[in-house]
């Protein structure tokens, strides 16, 4: 099949390679020249395992190409796909004005009769709205599909190519089934919708998984409170089938690109009907305060006393193997510590230049290695649970470390990792352990 995809960020670019590796004729199309050169140089614009090596191998294979000339590659293919992002507006919104773009300048390409897919994220309604557009400006025969997406970054080749389910959205029986014949080599649990349908799964799916994560977060509150170790309580919890263990481990809080956008645009689509998410608007709370619990474990160990102090940072990104920093806890975090005097030293495998881009303010130190960041510090905090920080010598960051004072945003370590060390360390619902790992301590 020949396919264009139009957009080359995480939804746009993963989904190419991967239908090119299924076989397919795939064409990534993108507006900015450089992504272009980059892909076609062969390289990545985006950090993501795997996928650079997928792209190069099929270029060479002859069954994916990069270009900016998006009419050229329309003509050219059966399916188009719009893939363009849809951020956030100061309502909550999501901003349709590059999909509504793309959708003009397909319907201007048009050649013949197209199956135009939208696999962004976007409001109930949208793929209807887009359609209107297109048959504005193109009396060419065209079909209408709604292709979310449920890929994680930092796993989105496995989810792309193993997915849990594809769900296609649809109101032609046979552009619906020509769409199942496309992702028929990846699983056979497919679920053909109405197009409608098909955009609230996707936005639903999002919402109760951030619910999940903002209740056990909760849940680890009250351990904290009452002494009792959040993880064998998500571990209990987890055994019950209507439960289920994923999305289960608390920490500091979700962000990324996904749930905090699409949990404010599903409040924001409700409220455009008048009804109050009451549930959800609840979720984004807590969600948002859950990262500041590492500042409030920093006051009790320094006593109210944040000048003068240096913290180290782990993690940057908002959750391992990945450069994405939107919505990352550490954005809030090293801002408050900054605003409370506090001299900042991070460190983060892959996300530091996506960090500094983003957060565009003065005043932190970037460090070259995890133990740079943590040399001469009072306090480290550990906010991305990347690999490396996970296998780090405890001995060693003890000895480097001006104070051993811990505060583990992910729950990376636990008592017989710290057995024997000095470390003051504070997790997220479990109790913590006070020098040696000899005695718990209350966490206020």
């Amino acid at each position: 099949m020949n396919i264009t995809v139009i957009g080359t960020g995480y939804v746009g670019l993963v989904s190419g390679v991967c239908f090119a590796e299924l076989g397919n004729r795939v064409i990534c199309v993108d507006k900015d020249s450089s992504k272009i050169e980059v892909l076609n140089a062969g390289g990545c614009p985006i950090y993501e395992p795997g996928l650079k090596e997928l792209a190069v191998s099929n270029r060479a294979a002859g069954r994916l190409s990069f270009t900016s000339d998006l009419a050229d590659a329309v003509r050219q293919s059966e399916v188009v796909i719009l893939a363009v992002g849809t951020p956030p507006l100061p309502s909550g919104e999501a901003n349709l004005a590059y999909i509504q773009e793309a959708a003009q300048e397909v319907a201007a390409a048009m050649n013949g009769r197209k199956i135009i897919v939208i696999k962004s994220t976007v409001p109930v309604g949208t793929n209807e709205r887009i359609a209107e557009v297109i048959r504005s400006r193109t009396k060419q025969p065209f079909d209408s599909i709604s292709l979310p997406e449920f890929l994680r970054e930092g796993s989105a080749i496995k989810d792309t190519m193993a997915p849990d389910r594809i769900v296609i959205g649809a109101d032609n029986p046979e552009a619906a089934e020509i769409m199942v014949q496309l992702h028929k080599p990846l699983t056979e649990k497919i679920v053909v919708t109405d197009i409608r349908s098909a955009e609230m799964i996707k936005y639903a799916s999002n919402a109760f998984l951030a619910t999940k994560i903002s209740f056990i977060n909760e849940i680890a509150n009250i351990c904290e409170k009452v002494g009792a170790d959040v993880t064998q309580v998500a571990g209990g919890m987890g055994f019950d089938k209507r439960i289920g263990p994923s999305f289960l481990n608390a920490g500091i809080g979700y962000g990324g690109s996904c749930f905090p956008k699409d949990t404010r645009a599903l409040i924001q689509i409700a409220g455009n009907y008048d009804y109050q998410f009451k549930l959800l608007r609840s979720v984004v709370e807590v969600n948002q305060d859950q990262r500041f619990n590492v500042i409030r474990k920093l006051n009790t160990v320094f006593d109210g006393e944040f000048v003068g102090k240096t913290v180290a940072v782990w993690g940057l990104s908002f959750k391992p193997n990945t450069d994405d920093v939107r919505d990352s806890p550490a954005l809030d975090i090293i801002g408050e510590l900054l605003d409370f005097g506090v001299r900042v030293k991070a460190y983060d495998p892959i996300a530091m230049d996506s960090f500094r881009e983003l957060f565009g303010r003065s005043g932190v130190e970037w460090c070259g290695s995890a133990m740079e960041a943590a040399q001469g510090a009072d306090a480290l905090c550990l906010l991305t649970e990347w690999e490396e920080f996970a296998k780090v010598d405890l001995f060693q960051l003890q000895r480097v470390l001006q104070r051993p004072i811990l505060i583990d945003g992910r729950n990376v370590f636990d008592e017989k990792h710290l057995l024997g060390t000095d470390f003051v360390y504070y997790s997220v619902g479990r109790p913590s352990l006070n020098q040696g790992v000899k005695e718990r301590v209350p966490v206020l």
